[in-house]
């Protein structure tokens, strides 16, 4: 099973917060595990938020534990645009959408995330909370 991860999980991960040891258990793992290139630049873009003066290393280091970029194209664009309506009610942000619809577009996908209101939304892609 794929698992692509939002950029909460990935956060959580680098950080050591609840759920880190899931998330690291889906990159050990045989499975293959993506990020899009969207939620990838976030969790670069927090960390130096946070005052990370390595964050572009600290998230590249993911992949080399075997962690895939995908790329934001067009039609993961349109795919990720689509999802607006079924998800503004729940508050998720355009980086929610995209690695919502990185999932669905391959099958048989799961998302994993730490962010609670993701449990409101049905858009056909399985969702697990890592906390």
């Amino acid at each position: 099973m794929t698992v692509v991860l939002d950029a909460s999980a990935v956060l959580a991960l680098l950080r050591g917060e609840p759920g880190a040891e899931i998330v690291g258990d889906h990159l050990r793992s045989d499975e293959p595990t993506l990020i899009s290139a969207v939620n990838y630049s976030e969790a670069v873009q927090k960390l130096a938020q946070l005052g990370s003066t390595t964050a572009a290393e600290d998230v590249g280091a993911l992949i080399s534990l075997g962690l895939t970029v995908a790329a934001f194209d067009a039609e993961l664009a349109v795919a990720t645009a689509a999802l607006w309506p079924a998800t503004r009610g729940a508050g998720l942000s355009l980086g929610d959408r995209a690695c919502l619809a990185l999932a669905a577009a391959v099958p048989g996908a799961r998302a994993l995330t730490s962010d609670q209101p993701w449990s409101r939304v049905d858009v056909g892609v399985p969702i697990d909370l890592i906390r």
